[in-house]
């Protein structure tokens, strides 16, 4: 049938030809966008609970290696010090105190820049996510 649309003397692609082709590049490109997405707000997902888990070890550890009571501190603290590594594209300073095995949180919240989801860390370590 294309070669009755075509004449003899002339090349390239029919109209229908190109057609085509745009309407299979925009189905793939409507399928693939979408889980795209979803992937890369998973993985940024991940990188916030995982700095919350890292924050909250850190802490831990240096009120156990401290030994003392009645402190806090922050997430930009453990940072200087070393405890715990830097995430620019994580916001987020929360700041925990430690008084006698009770822990409080003050602004206990982690988000990644990218996908703008807020992850809460609570009192007894785990991660409330949306």
């Amino acid at each position: 049938m294309l070669l009755k649309l075509r004449r003899s003397n002339q090349q390239g692609f029919t109209l229908i030809e190109i057609m085509i082709v745009i309407a299979i590049i925009s189905i793939l490109s409507a399928i693939a966008i979408p889980q795209y997405l979803a992937y890369r707000t998973k993985g940024q997902d991940s990188v916030a609970i995982t700095s919350a888990k890292n924050f909250w070890i850190a802490a831990m550890a240096y009120f156990g290696d401290e030994k003392t009571t009645g402190t806090q501190i922050n997430r930009a603290q453990l940072q200087a010090m070393g405890h715990l590594a830097t995430e620019p594209d994580v916001i987020g300073n929360p700041t925990i105190s430690y008084n006698a095995g009770l822990i409080t949180l003050a602004n206990p919240t982690f988000t990644y820049t990218g996908s703008g989801r807020v992850h809460t860390l609570n009192t007894n370590g785990t991660i409330s996510t949306p």
